[in-house]
């Protein structure tokens, strides 16, 4: 148990004597402590400093324990709340706990079992990701929540260069949060009253990708029976982010690098360049790098678009954020579909923190939609939790990922049908030598491990 820092834990009860044997025990442990003579008091200090757990006493005189857990929930649901109560109020404490509070610990409290409450509850609390309300414009990272170093950094970077007109770009796995980043810079932009237009280049067909980017006029080609104004164009004077650059196909690469080189755009069918102001901020999942060295990706547009890198850390390098984000999403999806589900129980925290999370934050969006959806008490059980994780494991593959197994296990079973007779094999799948050894090779398929002894 390492020391932390001073404001780990608020402990409130109107009994001096209890506040401060408390007090010596938690600090004893290495926590940093606060303490309050009444519910009211500590609202104040909640206002000033947000800790990392509150405990409080159940009966107190003038505001009780429930309402301070109440008030403490409707500011920060996802800051735990340990009760304190005597054996007379046990029905009130175990009703408390259906309601989303943390735990609680009946008087006369054993000193170990005070301890492993508090470092279960502290361990799973979710920081100071809230304290960016109290700074200075603080909105434009308003829906981003973290308390994770690594993240503050980037954003950190994200707000030094969001002053100026640099083009960015943003590293991430898909559902990290590449977007989000992107329209926070914009807001802490002098473009933030202008428009911010996303364009995920990897979610619109090739053939339309250019049209949809710069625009075209009557005639163009088939079915253009109108001029169409560009994403491009309805971006200027403002920030466009271009989400999974990487995808982008070559020959469209080539027209960019030209709008961005010449700050002017030319609809296609048009002889005409239209001016255009925008900020460019790109993002990928890619590894530009390498596509770049394998042909798949212009060196000089990568330059263009790489002058600040900024890369996200995935959900799994950030796992202190899970109990913050999943508490943020309940409270937002609660309102959407009007469910009085207000809490997630603290085993059900434990097993979102060590869950895999390969899609990052949107699929813990995901899970927690799930949840709520299929809840029917004010607390989030562990076994929704645990059925929701399942679910997400068993979704459909993408079609490029679903093609691309099909193929591998199709060539697998011709070449184990033909003993690794390459010619048999594509005459069975009706292609050509040369195109069946091309599919070999791009799926690392060997015939010759095929062949019988």
């Amino acid at each position: 148990m390492t020391a932390a820092s001073r404001n780990d834990i608020l402990v409130v009860d109107d009994d001096p004597d209890l506040l401060r044997l408390i007090e010596i025990r938690l600090t004893a442990a290495g926590y940093g402590v606060a303490t309050a003579a009444s519910a009211e008091q500590a609202l104040a200090r909640l206002a000033v400093a947000r800790p990392r757990l509150v405990i409080t006493d159940l009966r107190m005189a003038g505001m009780d324990g429930m309402a301070l857990f109440e008030a403490v929930q409707a500011r920060d649901p996802a800051l735990p709340v340990i009760m304190l109560t005597a054996h007379g109020t046990i029905p009130d404490a175990v009703a408390a706990v259906k309601s989303g509070v943390f735990g609680y610990l009946t008087k006369p409290f054993d000193p170990g079992e005070l301890l492993a409450e508090v470092g279960r509850a502290a361990a799973l609390s979710g920081g100071a990701a809230t304290a960016v309300a109290a700074e200075g414009g603080a909105d434009w990272r308003g829906e981003i929540i973290t308390r994770n170093p690594a993240m503050e950094e980037v954003l950190g970077r994200a707000r030094l260069v969001a002053g100026n007109d640099a083009s960015v770009l943003i590293h991430g796995a898909s559902g990290s949060g590449k977007e989000l980043l992107a329209r926070a810079i914009h807001r802490a932009s002098p473009r933030r009253d202008r428009p911010f237009v996303a364009v995920n280049c990897g979610a619109i067909p090739d053939e339309l990708l250019e049209s949809e980017l710069f625009g075209h006029v009557k005639g163009a080609f088939t079915g253009a029976a109108s001029d169409h104004r560009g994403l491009v164009q309805a971006a200027d004077g403002g920030t466009l982010l271009l989400d999974e650059i990487g995808d982008m196909p070559a020959a469209l690469q080539v027209k960019l690098l030209r709008v961005l080189q010449e700050r002017a755009v030319r609809p296609v069918g048009s002889t005409q360049e239209c001016p255009v102001n925008v900020r460019v901020i790109s993002a990928t999942h890619r590894d530009l790098d390498a596509e770049m060295a394998q042909g798949r990706f212009r060196e000089d547009l990568y330059y263009r678009l790489n002058v600040v890198a900024l890369s996200l850390p995935s959900l799994g390098e950030r796992r202190e954020d899970i109990p913050l984000l999943a508490s943020h999403f309940l409270v937002r999806l609660a309102a959407r579909y009007r469910k009085s589900v207000n809490a997630i129980a603290p085993e059900a925290i434990e097993r979102l923190v060590t869950a895999p999370w390969p899609g990052n934050v949107r699929q813990l969006h995901n899970v927690i939609e799930q949840c709520l959806a299929l809840a029917t008490t004010p607390v989030i059980a562990p076994a929704l939790v645990e059925q929701a994780l399942r679910n997400e494991e068993t979704e459909l593959d993408s079609f490029e990922t679903a093609r691309r197994d099909f193929e591998r296990d199709y060539l697998t079973r011709l070449l184990k049908i033909t003993g690794g007779n390459v010619t048999q094999a594509a005459r069975m799948a009706k292609r050509n030598r040369t195109e069946f050894y091309k599919l070999l090779q791009r799926h690392k398929l060997e015939a010759k491990l095929f062949k019988s002894r």
